[in-house]
Parts: C-alpha cells; structure tokens; sequence
C-alpha cells in the first residue's frame, strides 16, 4: 500500500508539472525577452516527455532515473524565487511539484523494486 502513496505522489508531481510549464510560459508569465514563448515552453516541456511512458507503465527504472531529470526542474524554480519576484507563485508551485515528484520517484522506485525482487546490490554468497 506504500507504494501506490508513492506513486501518486509522483504522478501528482509529474503531471501538475506538465500543465503548469505550458500555462506558465505561455499564458500566464511569458518570457519578457525578444524570446518565444513557445520557444521556452518546449526546452522545458520536452524533458518532462522522455519518462511518460515508465510512468504510465509503473517502471520503478523510470522512475529512478527521472529523479534527476526532476532536479532540473527543483533547480528551476529555486534560481526563479531568488531571482523574479514576480512569479514567486509560480516558482513556489513549480517547487512544491517537483519536490513531489523527487520525493514520490525516489521512494516509488526503492519500494516496487524490492517488491519485485530487483537490488542494485549483490547478495552475499552463503
């Protein structure tokens, strides 16, 4: 029962970061710069469509490695709350959604991968 907890704290995670990057950056705070906002909207929309289809699945190796994929995006938002005090809600809400989906991959991975047998270590020979 842990586990499914995990995962949809990953998937709240994961999902909520796919409707907020285009929301964000295309309608409610576009890029001030002469930069496209569509531009913008796909070098961090894209990333987030690599782990779709592990996530779906409930891979626990997509899972894992998404996680750094995650810290983008953790990165992200902790440069934008330091730096634009305008999208401080944004920043926060992108922040609380990929501490999410960090938190919820991490232990979603460790928990079905014990479930089904799978270890990165070796066991020890008897």
């Amino acid at each position: 029962m842990q586990t499914r907890h995990y995962q949809l704290l990953a998937r709240t995670g994961y999902f909520g970061l796919l409707i907020l990057i285009p929301v964000w950056h295309l309608w409610l705070s576009p890029p001030a710069l002469n930069i496209s906002p569509w531009l913008v909207t796909c070098i961090w929309f894209i990333p987030l469509l690599f782990p779709l289809r592990g996530i779906l699945q409930s891979n626990p190796y997509t899972y894992a490695w998404s996680s750094f994929l995650t810290l983008f995006y953790l990165m992200h938002s902790i440069v934008i709350l330091m730096s634009e005090p305008d999208e401080l809600i944004l920043a926060s809400i992108e922040l609380l959604l990929a501490g999410f989906f960090l938190t919820g991959d991490i232990y979603f991975a460790k928990y079905r991968g014990r479930e089904l047998g799978l270890s990165i270590r070796k066991k020890k020979s008897s």
